[in-house]
């Protein structure tokens, strides 16, 4: 039984097994090929290129302004700086198969 009150995390390595068992690479063939693929979106997102995979979602690029916020413990006003934040929007077919399980 899955306790629901944890959250579950998948880790890089896991993703390495997974290819390692399933496809059939061997494990080094299987580290170089998920580490060369997060080192393509880490690139083109750095590049300020959106990240498209299809049947999963969009990976983009956002440039926040400047703008005041609150220290919360203090509560003092503070400066929070102009950022680039990365988002992830789901594809339709990711929102479907999320939902009906």
């Amino acid at each position: 039984m899955i306790d629901d009150s944890k959250e579950l995390t998948i880790t890089k390595a896991d993703i390495v097994e997974q290819v390692y068992g399933k496809i059939g690479f061997s494990k080094k063939e299987a580290t170089d090929f998920v580490e060369m693929f997060f080192s393509l979106m880490k690139d083109s997102l750095c590049n300020k290129e959106d990240v498209k995979i299809s049947g999963f979602g969009n990976f983009v690029v956002n440039q926040k302004k400047e703008r005041m916020g609150r220290n919360p413990q203090t509560g003092e006003k503070m400066s929070i700086k102009a950022r680039k934040v990365i988002s992830f929007k789901p594809s339709q077919v990711f929102k479907n198969n999320l939902n009906n399980k």
